[in-house]
């Protein structure tokens, strides 16, 4: 059984740091819960926009769901767009 995976997003937001962290945890589990600090931002317009420029950085084999000021990526076996 594959476990949840955790990282925040900070004041820096998505760099390509983050993103291949975000790969590597992607190797260890299958979802991910990216957790949105305060000082990164408090707009849900802008919650979306992480959440989408995230999976373009990603590829077309992730989906993401924004719960609260968590964002939740989800690693599927095929393409799913």
């Amino acid at each position: 059984m594959k476990t949840i995976g955790n990282i925040q997003i900070g004041k820096q937001g998505i760099t390509d740091n983050f993103i291949e962290t975000l790969k590597n945890q992607f190797k260890k589990s299958e979802n991910i819960r990216i957790s949105i600090l305060k000082n990164a931002t408090r707009d849900r317009n802008e919650m979306k926009n992480l959440s989408n420029n995230i999976l373009d950085k990603l590829g077309e084999k992730y989906t993401s769901r924004i719960i609260g000021f968590t964002i939740v990526v989800k690693k599927w076996r095929k393409a799913v767009r």
